[in-house]
């Protein structure tokens, strides 16, 4: 059996399942966040685009869990990007999440068309680790070339790269580049929700390889696809409302695939990006304010 954990470059522990809250209504967020708890999840991942964070927020306050046993994970939007703005970028999220420190803290996307924007919001959560106000800082959405240039500009390694990663989506370039540099690979769309929108491609739900070796273990396609993730040493945000799904994409850690079955998991992989493409992210098409809190 997989390790329920992932040491970070800095040696923080990370649970290596979260629970995600992306497009989770603001007014369901708490409810998800406590099941999930309740559960045994014990990493959740949100955004300050995600507009939920205050409903996460009240989820741990409300929960029977000590706060230092729950990884809270966020990131910043492109809109609080450039150096003061990611200090108050830090602030309004740890208000939301009426958190005193956070633990994993995110560039949300790389700004390629003012990356001097990014790497100031960077070099600001660098100081928000060195002070000890986040446990540790990282990105998402940055793609091989984007990640080769930004580590030769900056301080702190990232410890974890957010990407999308599925099995028709393996990213595996960019995935060799973060084990080079002690980069943890999280995977978000990770049982392929993004698959439903993109390319004319079958769900990877649908997946008649994914379908049989479900069948195997007496699983459901979702729970082998997160215990692959798991095997394969990423971390991995899946998401869900509904109580018996978050239940189920928890029940990864009691089974194992075989090598055979990893390999053709692997071989699903079509090189078709299903979620936007990082480098159309700008300020004019996508920089909406992130509110006080």
């Amino acid at each position: 059996m997989a390790n329920t954990n992932l040491i970070l470059i800095n040696n923080v522990t990370l649970p290596v399942l979260g629970f995600g809250v992306f497009q989770t209504p603001a007014d369901q967020t708490a409810e998800a966040v406590a099941e999930a708890l309740r559960v045994g999840y014990r990493h959740v991942d949100t955004a300050a685009a995600y507009g939920n964070e205050k409903g996460v927020g009240e989820a741990l306050a409300a929960a029977d869990v000590p706060r230092d046993e729950v990884f809270v994970e966020t990131k910043l939007w492109i809109s609080d990007y450039g150096y003061d703005a990611a200090l108050h970028g830090f602030e309004k999220s740890a208000a939301k999440l009426n958190v005193d420190y956070i633990d994993l803290l995110l560039l949300h996307q790389p700004l390629t068309s003012n990356f001097d924007l990014t790497l100031e919001a960077y070099r600001a959560m660098e100081s928000l680790y060195t002070s000890g106000k986040v446990r540790a800082i990282g990105v998402s959405n940055f793609m091989p070339e984007v990640l080769s240039d930004f580590l030769t500009k900056i301080d702190v390694v990232p410890a974890v790269n957010q990407i999308e990663v599925h099995p028709y989506f393996q990213q595996r370039q960019l995935q060799a580049l973060h084990a080079e540099h002690g980069i943890i690979t999280q995977a978000w769309s990770p049982i392929g929700g993004v698959t439903i929108y993109g390319n004319g491609q079958q769900r990877t739900l649908d997946n008649e390889i994914l379908n049989n070796i479900a069948e195997q273990h007496g699983k459901s396609p979702a729970q082998v696809m997160l215990r692959w993730h798991i095997q394969e040493g990423r971390s991995a945000i899946p998401k869900s409302v509904k109580p018996a799904r978050i239940t189920e994409n928890f029940e990864v850690f009691d089974f194992t695939l075989t090598d055979q079955e990893i390999d053709a998991i692997n071989a699903l992989d079509t090189g078709t990006r299903s979620g936007p493409e990082p480098s159309s992210i700008t300020l004019e098409s996508h920089g909406t304010p992130i509110p006080e809190a």
